[in-house]
Parts: structure tokens; sequence; C-alpha cells
């Protein structure tokens, strides 16, 4: 039996265009939803075309010879991805955290389709290169950066990855009630919830809480560590606030929830794909031991 060739995963999301007529049916009914409101459907439908453009060509470059795939965000959840797969994001920077959490050692390449509009941290071959990055990303030959992600694990067995940060909190961000431990320390606390974030992680959310706080938490993007904020935290005569950030390694942080109901885990942003976290249930977070590996050139 002949061997079976590599295989490219392109993973998109649906452009706004396609979210419009989605809700609205129609382009003329979308049309009239914009134009009511002082928006061109125009400016949406040159971009929908223009990412298509994009992944057009990606789709073109690809050697002869592979197979190929596609699939959507909302679909990555039920898609089984094989081991030698070379998978392409095609779209914003948080595409290629939503997909990095069902991936094992597989390259990603990240390819903007829109310099002009997304920052492009995460998405960085221009398509014009991507056949030659394929092609080095299975001969061993391609610049790869091997991003450290989270992993938080249940005292259940259950397992989240994260390329940018795990969440821990009530699910309607309100006032969250638990118990944390970190390097020798432990403290009770009530806040908005916390997160722990990787090297990558820290140019987002958390990088906001950072600010806002003055808690900066130094981290490389390839470091083994991940680091650690609370939002918000409450002082009262149960609750402190003395562990509101730090750096973590192997241990890692242990949160005991302390909510009778609402209390959720839940990583890189995705809230409805979530982890129960009640009363009693324990979770440990600390950085993964797989990481992305993200092929840049």
């Amino acid at each position: 039996m002949a061997a079976l060739t590599h295989r490219a995963v392109f993973v998109i999301r649906e452009t706004d265009y396609e979210a419009l007529i989605a809700r609205h049916a129609t382009s003329g009914q979308a049309r009239f939803f914009l134009e009511s409101r002082g928006q061109k459907l125009e400016d949406v439908v040159e971009r929908h075309e223009r990412f298509h453009a994009v992944l057009s060509r990606a789709r073109a470059s690809v050697p002869g010879e592979w197979r190929q795939a596609l699939v959507g965000r909302a679909d990555l959840d039920r898609f089984l991805f094989a081991a030698d797969d070379v998978v392409v994001a095609v779209g914003q920077d948080g595409l290629v955290a939503n997909v990095a959490k069902y991936l094992g050692a597989q390259p990603v390449i990240g390819v903007n389709p829109a310099p002009d509009l997304y920052d492009g941290i995460l998405v960085r071959v221009a398509v014009e290169r991507l056949g030659q990055v394929l092609t080095a990303s299975v001969n061993g030959a391609a610049q790869v950066e091997r991003r450290t992600m989270v992993k938080a694990v249940l005292d259940h067995g259950e397992t989240l990855f994260a390329l940018n940060e795990i969440f821990v909190g009530h699910r309607s961000h309100q006032s969250a009630r638990y118990r944390v431990e970190a390097a020798g320390e432990a403290e009770d606390q009530s806040s908005s919830g916390l997160i722990v974030a990787s090297g990558t992680g820290v140019t987002g959310w958390a990088r906001s809480i950072a600010e806002a706080t003055h808690l900066a938490v130094p981290l490389g993007t390839e470091e083994a560590a991940v680091g650690y904020w609370v939002r918000e935290p409450f002082p009262s005569v149960a609750s402190g606030t003395r562990l509101r950030a730090g750096k973590l390694t192997d241990a890692g942080l242990l949160v005991t929830s302390r909510m009778n109901d609402g209390g959720v885990v839940f990583a890189d942003g995705i809230e409805q794909d979530f982890l129960a976290f009640e009363w009693g249930r324990q979770v440990r977070i600390s950085p993964a031991d797989r990481t992305l590996n993200l092929a840049i050139g």
C-alpha cells in the first residue's frame, strides 16, 4: 500500500459578511441593517472577498502531491488532526490560539490575510512564502518557535490546554470565591477571577491586567514558566489580597473552589467551552508538557 502524503489543514473562521448573512438571511436584508445604522455593506464585502482571495492563493501553494482539508473554528473540537498534518491558520492571531489546544507536535503556520488590519504576531507568514514554509516544515528545515502553553488539570482528570491563558472564576465574571496556593503560600480570595498566562498570553488579557495593577511578570514565549494575575481581589475578614501575581514553574498554581454554582475554568477566551468548577473542586494550573510549534520561516 502506498504511503499517505502529507496533509495541509487550513483553519479559518467565518468572515463578517458570512456572519451577517447567517443572521439576516439575504444580502439585501444585511444591507438594510447596516445602512440604517450609517454603515456600508460594500466595506464588509470587500474584506470578505479579500480574505477568500488570500485563502485561494494559500491553497494553491500547497505541493501538488499533498492532501488538503478545510476546517472552521467552530468545528475544531470535532475535527480529527493526524500526527503528520501541517496546520495553516489563515486569519487573525487568535485563530492560532484557538487551534493550538487541539494539537500535539504538528507544525502550525500562520498566514495574515490583511496585514493592514491584523497585528500578525502569530500569523507572520506572507501567502507568497507559504509554499516554501510548508515544504520546509516537513523536511526539518523550517525555523520554529516552540511556544510554551498552559495546562489546567482538574482533580478528576479533565484537562484543558491554552496558548494564551486559563481563566478561573465565575461564569458571569461576578465575585468568585476560592482558595489559591502557590510556592508554599495559601490564601482565601474573593475576586473577579484569576488568569494564568503563557509568554504568548502576556501580550493580551494578562497585559491589560498587569498595566492596570502595575504587577508585571516577565515571561519569554519559549520559557518553561507561566504567570498568574488576580483580577480585582477584595479584602475582607475572610479574604486576602496578598497573592495577586507571580511566576509559576513545575508546581504551578492550585485553586480550590468555594463557589456553590457558576464556577468555571476555560481557555483562551472560549467561554462556552468550559469545565465546571463547583465547591470543593480543585484545579492545578502549570506550564504544559507540550508546546505550540509555530513555523515562521
